[in-house]
């Protein structure tokens, strides 16, 4: 036998379904993009544009001169070597680690006044690594492998690529600079937290070719910044340092922790230590 629903008892339940639904609906504009795992077909997407001014603008704090350390790789076995100029500005004295408790002092450091890049200079190194500048191949959605020192330890991650951004320094030096941005897709095992310590450090693409040089972080937003590969070539071009060097082994998301340990041991990517002013020398 039909039973008769009260009104009141029909709006309750259509208020509830509509309810549900505008609720389900926000849920999904809000919640992250589901993730994917990577598939061997993954292929990049588009070219990457000329820098614009319409690139959004990343606002970087650069504080003042303290004893610390990063990271830095050989690009020519004559000794010299690329790194991220807030790792060695405004130091009194600027080493290389090459075995624990030991540091080879550097000579020469020429800082870029146009972007967060420097050279410094080494009597010699041992391994050099080879530089891919030419950027009107680079595609969105390639990946690159981050090497270097974080937290003053050996570490790596790797990303794939977005796009360009601006970064704009503030504090112990202002200056403005086209940069490439990256979303963070994974880390060796063991690392966890801030990237601090691996500025300075190469960034490569999948060929094994350094494609960048790692300069800054969002850890709130799982990205990670590299110098634009003209502005590399800029600063080699105006101190007429020429980088010659060999490519390292191809990178995966399965081998990079290993090839990058077998780079840190061959000294091509070393940790770079800064001596503040009135701290005690090496």
């Amino acid at each position: 036998m039909l039973r008769i629903v009260p009104d009141w008892l029909l709006y309750i339940i259509v208020i509830a379904a509509v309810v549900f639904v505008l609720f389900r609906i926000d849920q999904r504009q809000d919640a992250p993009e589901a993730y994917r795992p990577e598939t061997s077909d993954s292929q990049p997407g588009a070219y990457l544009p000329p820098p614009s001014m319409y690139d959004p603008e990343v606002l970087v704090e650069v504080g003042p001169v303290a004893s610390g350390m990063g990271s830095a790789f050989a690009i020519s076995e004559a000794g010299w070597w690329l790194t991220a100029r807030h790792v060695v500005d405004g130091c009194q004295q600027v080493g290389l680690i090459v075995t624990r408790g030991a540091a080879v002092p550097v000579t020469k450091v020429r800082r870029a006044l146009f972007a967060d890049l420097a050279l410094l200079r080494t009597d010699q190194a041992p391994a050099a690594l080879a530089l891919d500048t030419s950027e009107r191949q680079f595609q969105v959605g390639q990946r690159a492998f981050h090497v270097g020192f974080p937290q003053g330890r050996p570490g790596e991650a790797y990303s794939r690529l977005i796009g360009r951004e601006t970064l704009v320094a503030r504090g112990r030096y202002d200056l403005e600079e086209p940069v490439l941005a990256w979303a963070e897709l994974g880390r060796t095992s063991g690392l966890r937290g801030s990237l601090a310590g691996i500025s300075g450090g190469p960034a490569f693409g999948s060929n094994g070719q350094v494609i960048g040089v790692t300069i800054a972080e969002s850890a709130r937003r799982g990205r990670v910044y590299t110098a634009s590969p003209s502005s590399i070539t800029r600063l080699l071009r105006l101190e007429q340092v020429e980088a010659v060097g060999a490519p390292a082994p191809r990178l995966t998301a399965d081998n990079y922790g290993e090839e990058s340990d077998d780079l840190r041991r061959q000294l091509a990517v070393a940790q770079v230590v800064c001596v503040a002013p009135g701290d005690r020398p090496l």
